[in-house]
């Protein structure tokens, strides 16, 4: 018997069959959660007066930004169990929650103010992110432990918790208000659910090497970990946005619509291989370059088709996104494509950075982000093309630096990792 009292894992052929299950399983729970995220403008196009669809639409949006927070979480969550195993994450986890609901709680006067929003909405606002953010913790843990197949479980319920409530509220004929307190007690309830799921079978910590002195190993997950996280999280929501919302401002409204339309094939590039970097995740917080390797070989595969599938049918994939009226700009359709790829390859990268523990692992993308609103402001021609080309440029500059700052470190210091395991879902 290994370390930690698991089986020893299978032989390597049955351990591939696993993986390509759970990412399976976390694929499909990805598109779960984002078929209830689209789901929930649909009905309420269909069943609120405009002025309540806007006030939702924008609280929704607030909502997404707020939790930005839980992701980091997440994220160091995982890394720091891959690397040290299990530790206490409640407390920290409580204190991130309850921070972010309490900011979103003071900033809910000032936000009905400037939207036009409710009171009762931007409070609600509060109580939701608390839900959202907490459970990060769990994800987290699953995650580490590389326990996928519960992840992608514990995925599905969250989305249950956070789309849940808005969605029946919708269907009801309820209004904004009716709509959120519903969203917010179906992520409340949800949360004991996922702790069961995150429970059992967690692998017992990595002992550090012989003759390691205890100040070396600093095996605690402090908030400066989460803090990192969540910079990098937020520094990749606002790179994967720039150049939409340069394009709202800079562009014609015919315009800043095409672009939109185009950002569909860019959204879609980015986030088809994000799999790949949660399964990997963990492997990179043990300095484990051959998935560090792996991992990106795949996403560039995966970027290359679908860059390839938009040359060969652009017009096709802007009448999906948008229908006959934006054909003109099917020929760029490879750009917008290739952008979503490269920061598909970016966000790898800073997972890889954060979680082998890397200072200011998120300082390219601000730079990347301000350097690209400089060019778009100063430079570029007021056009689809002129926005789209800077948008390129900066995703291949950051893809190039990011590499570079990644591939030079040195692997992070870390106690021997234990035999593979089978975890409690039977994923290795």
């Amino acid at each position: 018997m290994p370390p930690g009292g698991g089986e020893v894992g299978p032989a390597r052929g049955t351990g591939a069959i696993r993986i390509g299950a759970a990412g399976a399983a976390v694929t499909v729970a990805t598109m779960l959660t984002n078929a209830l995220a689209y789901l929930v403008p649909v009905l309420g196009a269909r069943r609120l007066a405009a002025a309540e669809l806007g006030a939702l639409a924008t609280v929704l949006a607030l909502a997404a930004i707020a939790a930005v927070p839980g992701f980091g979480l997440q994220i160091a969550v995982a890394a720091h169990r891959a690397r040290w195993g299990t530790g206490d994450t409640a407390r920290l986890a409580l204190r991130t929650a309850a921070l972010t609901a309490g900011v979103t709680a003071l900033a809910a006067p000032v936000l009905s103010a400037a939207l036009r929003l409710p009171v009762a909405l931007t409070l609600l606002l509060a109580a939701t992110t608390f839900a959202t953010v907490l459970a990060g913790r769990w994800l987290g843990e699953l995650q580490g432990d590389q326990r996928f197949l519960r992840l992608a479980a514990a995925m599905t319920v969250l989305a249950a918790g956070r789309y849940g409530g808005l969605v029946l509220g919708l269907a009801l004929g309820r209004g904004p208000v009716a709509c959120l307190l519903l969203a917010t007690l179906t992520g409340l309830a949800v949360l004991p659910l996922l702790a069961r799921l995150a429970r059992p079978g967690r692998p017992a910590a990595p002992v550090p090497a012989a003759g390691t002195p205890a100040a070396a190993v600093d095996r605690r997950l402090t908030a400066r970990h989460v803090m990192t996280a969540c910079g990098a999280s937020l520094a990749m929501l606002t790179i994967s946005y720039a150049d939409l919302i340069l394009a709202r401002q800079l562009l014609p409204g015919d315009a800043s619509g095409g672009y939109a339309v185009g950002s569909v094939l860019t959204k879609g590039a980015l986030w088809a291989p994000q799999v790949v970097t949660v399964l990997v995740l963990p492997r990179l917080a043990q300095g484990d370059r051959r998935a560090r390797f792996a991992a990106l070989a795949l996403i560039l595969a995966c970027g290359t088709v679908l860059v390839g599938a938009s040359a060969l049918a652009g017009e096709l994939a802007f009448r999906l996104a948008g229908g006959a009226g934006y054909l003109h700009l099917a020929g760029a359709a490879p750009l917008f494509a290739a952008v979503g790829a490269l920061y598909a390859v970016v966000f790898m990268l800073v997972n890889d950075r954060v979680a082998t523990g890397a200072r200011w692992p998120a300082a390219p993308l601000w730079v990347a982000a301000a350097g690209l609103a400089g060019a778009a402001l100063l430079v570029a021609p007021r056009t689809v093309e002129g926005v789209l080309v800077c948008a390129l440029a900066t995703a291949v500059l950051t893809a190039t630096v990011m590499a570079w700052l990644t591939f030079r470190a040195p692997a992070p210091s870390r106690p021997p990792t234990p035999p593979p395991r089978r975890s409690a879902d039977g994923t290795l």
